[in-house]
């Protein structure tokens, strides 16, 4: 079909990063690189935010500082004239949505004025995102509701799992929906022991005690407070451990409290967000066990990252993230409460061996890069446009 012209929109982009703005940014560097594809970004513009050093154009439209209710979020203005008319100029072949809320409605008035086919990709749970800004059920019920009634706009609906289908269902989606993996931008293998050593001098890690690691947006939904009471129960055990947190978000604080209040000090890193990806790499590299107890993920790329470094992860039975897992094969499944938990990392916690030999096998069977994942986009982008032809 050759060459195609993909408009990418999203909520959030660098400098805000999370999950669904490291997608937005593999598909275009991808697009634009491997394919050669042009590619045109939209996205809310942040403050002091740089869009000038992309290989495509990065379109920042008006923003609303909505973060005290979004967690650090800002709103779109989706009627943005600057974005619209960019876009029209673009032209697209396809326009690509990857968040229901200021990215959709933009879509669909591009979609209005360019005639190009919409895509939307249903990333995270938005119930639990709506959950934390409203406080009142009713409200937050019909808000679903009509966000579910809105998606339906698209030409097409994508999901990164098919727990993330199942989700859209118990949301009253009735539609049809299609199944597109991410991936993970790092290269299948695990770091060299000089750059470990060199990432995690000076910090308290001693040889047989075993690393866990958790990377990701500091929400209490994403299984905090089991990790932490866990943590505790095994303390408290007499089992000895090191705990590293990556990331920031609103709950870093939270973090912060429980790990003074249950005297972790000792055992427990907060270390905050690292953008350099190797020094990122180096600590999943140095990590025995990725515990990530989240039934909020969608996908949990960073299960994936984990896993392309050789580190096999934690997770909650029949959560979204455990889809490819078998438990004491790739990974380890638990229950979600403190005693499946505990039970878990009590009895690993004497075993890196085994954790190694898991987190090997997790590399083999599901890493995917995102150049892999891109790619098969790829092709559903022409399956779409030849249907409308």
């Amino acid at each position: 079909m050759g060459k195609l012209k993909i408009c990418l929109l999203n909520d959030s982009f660098p400098p805000l990063i999370d999950g669904v703005a490291n997608t937005v940014k593999n598909y275009a560097d991808i697009l634009t690189e491997v394919c050669g594809d042009e590619v045109l970004v939209a996205t809310p513009r942040y403050p002091g935010g740089d869009y000038s050093g992309y290989p495509y154009p990065v379109v920042a439209y008006q923003s609303l500082n909505t973060a005290r209710v979004t967690a650090g979020y800002r709103m779109g203005n989706s009627y943005s004239p600057e974005a619209l008319f960019k876009i029209r100029e673009f032209r697209p072949d396809i326009i690509h949505a990857h968040c229901p809320f200021s990215s959709l409605l933009l879509g669909k008035h591009a979609r209005s004025l360019t005639k190009a086919p919409l895509i939307f990709t249903y990333h995270t749970k938005f119930d639990y995102d709506i959950a934390r800004a409203i406080k009142y059920k009713l409200i937050q019920k019909t808000v679903v509701k009509g966000l579910i009634g809105f998606i339906g706009i698209a030409d097409e609906i994508w999901t990164v799992s098919e727990g993330a289908g199942e989700s859209l269902k118990e949301l009253g989606y009735k539609g049809e929906y299609k199944i597109m993996n991410n991936g993970v931008d790092f290269p299948k293998g695990p770091v060299n022991d000089e750059l470990v050593k060199e990432v995690t001098k000076g910090y308290d890690l001693p040889q047989n005690v075993p690393v866990f690691i958790f990377v990701g947006r500091m929400f209490r939904y994403k299984g905090l407070p089991l990790i932490m009471d866990t943590l505790k129960n095994l303390h408290e055990k007499g089992i000895d451990f090191r705990m590293v947190f990556i990331g920031d978000g609103t709950d870093l604080q939270y973090l912060k409290d429980k790990t003074a209040e249950y005297d972790l000090e000792h055992k427990v890193l907060i270390l905050g967000k690292i953008m350099d990806r190797q020094i990122l790499r180096a600590w999943y590299t140095r990590g025995d066990l990725f515990l990530f107890p989240s039934v909020y993920d969608t996908n949990g790329i960073v299960v994936r990252e984990a896993a392309a470094c050789g580190l096999a992860s934690v997770l909650i039975k029949g959560s979204c993230a455990a889809e490819g897992i078998s438990s004491k094969v790739n990974g380890y499944l638990i229950d979600e409460n403190i005693e499946s938990f505990t039970n878990v990392l009590e009895e690993l916690s004497s075993q890196i061996p085994e954790m190694r030999k898991a987190g090997a096998n997790a590399m083999n069977q599901i890493y995917v890069s995102w150049k892999d994942a891109v790619l098969t986009a790829r092709v559903s982008y022409e399956e779409l446009l030849r249907k409308r032809k």
